[in-house]
């Protein structure tokens, strides 16, 4: 009798990851992680929520509609915009950006389409495009939610433009279950986090036990980019990984190239 093949071993076989996207864009990362073997653990970071006063927010929109650009900042901004439009409706500035791929094909998915970063997927990156290079006189709409980096008003008002920041949706602190926790605290190592938001990392921070903390500034950690790893660090994370960019694809290879290493 012959003997049994082996079973092939996936990527991420042993390892956990530590998903910290909002519930609502964790799903296809999710399904494409236990897909390559993880343990994945969703420790959401931000809960998602509309604009605090959606009137203020609308009003907001309407008055940039004769805008040079809009700018969004992430596809949770691009869905609250457009619901808070309604149908029939369109924005109808001259031209629309996004900070990256997955906020273009959100609004390519509302038949927008949108110029976005040619290299790295970021506000840093979309700032390197031609199409920002020299924006004086312009007035530019930045879609997104309170308290995101203010490296896109600054740099844009540094090149002569006029920026208005219109808040179209909130990112609130989570609550975690103490049946999360342990699951967590549960889930085989090497823990591998995928972070994607300084803000995230901060607000998981300020509600994880200090127990739990101190285990998971000894674990590997991949940001999506290079403010981000700063961050890590000195949040007292010790093992830190880039990834090329926020994309699903993107964090996975970085997750999947490090625990390669690990297993040598």
């Amino acid at each position: 009798m012959a003997d049994d093949p082996k079973p092939v071993r996936r990527a991420l076989d042993g390892a956990s990851l530590i998903i910290t996207r909002p519930s609502a864009n964790a799903r296809s990362l999710t399904v494409q992680a236990r897909a390559l073997g993880a343990c994945v653990v969703r420790l959401p970071a931000t809960r998602l929520c509309a604009a605090a006063n959606p009137h203020v927010a609308r009003a907001g929109l309407e008055q940039m509609q004769d805008a040079d650009a809009w700018i969004f900042t992430s596809p949770a901004a691009v869905a609250f915009c457009f619901e808070l439009l309604g149908a029939g409706n369109p924005p109808r500035p001259a031209r629309f950006l996004a900070v990256g791929a997955g906020t273009a094909r959100a609004l390519h998915e509302q038949g927008v389409d949108a110029d976005f970063p040619s290299a790295a997927q970021s506000s840093a990156g979309l700032l390197d495009e031609l199409v920002l290079e020299a924006p004086q006189g312009w007035t530019i709409a930045l879609i997104e939610a309170p308290g995101g980096s203010d490296l896109l008003a600054d740099t844009l008002r540094g090149r002569g433009a006029t920026v208005v920041r219109v808040d179209v949706y909130q990112r609130l602190r989570p609550w975690l279950s103490v049946r999360r926790m342990e699951y967590l605290k549960r889930a085989p190592r090497p823990w591998i986090s995928l972070l994607s938001s300084s803000a995230s990392l901060d607000n998981l921070l300020a509600i994880l036990p200090s127990d739990v903390i101190a285990q998971w500034q000894k674990e590997p950690l991949i940001a999506s980019s290079a403010r981000i790893q700063a961050h890590a660090r000195a949040c007292g994370f010790e093992d830190i990984h880039p990834a090329a960019s926020a994309l699903d694809a993107d964090l996975l290879a970085a997750a999947r190239a490090l625990l390669a290493r690990h297993r040598m």
